[in-house]
């Protein structure tokens, strides 16, 4: 379902909290309805915070510039050793240029509002409802989250299910769900 790339995106999301995940779609999505080109006014002004912690973890020589060196030695302090200089050149080339702490936002902002659009989504669940119901059984899709493509943790496969719209039959309604995903859950606000 997802690709998994190396990115500042992926390389990141250790350092966030899977309830924040929400509020950060919501914050992208009134962005595009803004169509404000600062980066600054996607986000709340606590995700800015965590996103200025995040950065100067990775900071590692507080120069204000995150560099090959500074992500070397933060995959050096999570346990990653052989981090191969390719791969650091490709998270650095993101950023076209010095990664600041804007560059840094921008990029997030960027990948926030990466969400395919509904249509394609709504297209990819028709697939698992062959009678056009608008619904998948829970069960069965949560076995398909978890043991298709990029596997989805049961901490993952729960987190989706908060959100998801699932009737007491235990069947998601996935055109609700797409709406949520693409627009935000209005219980948020």
């Amino acid at each position: 379902m997802y690709n998994i790339t190396l990115s500042f995106h992926n390389w990141f999301l250790p350092f966030q909290a899977s309830r924040k995940a929400g509020t950060q779609r919501k914050a992208a999505a009134k962005q595009a309805q803004r169509g404000s080109s600062n980066v600054f006014s996607m986000f709340e002004q606590s995700q800015i915070q965590e996103f200025k912690e995040a950065f100067s973890c990775i900071d590692q020589n507080r120069d204000g510039i995150i560099s090959k060196s500074d992500l070397k030695e933060t995959y050096g302090q999570l346990g990653k050793m052989n981090v191969k200089d390719e791969e650091l050149d490709e998270m650095l080339k993101e950023g076209k240029g010095p990664i600041n702490f804007t560059v840094f936002l921008t990029l997030f902002g960027e990948k926030l509002n990466g969400t395919d659009p509904e249509e394609s989504i709504l297209a990819a669940f028709k697939l698992f409802d062959p009678n056009a119901s608008g619904y998948v059984n829970k069960d069965e899709f949560k076995q398909l989250l978890m043991t298709q493509a990029d596997k989805f943790t049961p901490e993952e496969v729960e987190q989706m299910f908060a959100l998801a719209p699932i009737d007491v039959a235990g069947n998601i309604d996935y055109k609700s769900l797409c709406y949520i995903i693409t627009h935000g859950d209005e219980k948020e606000d």
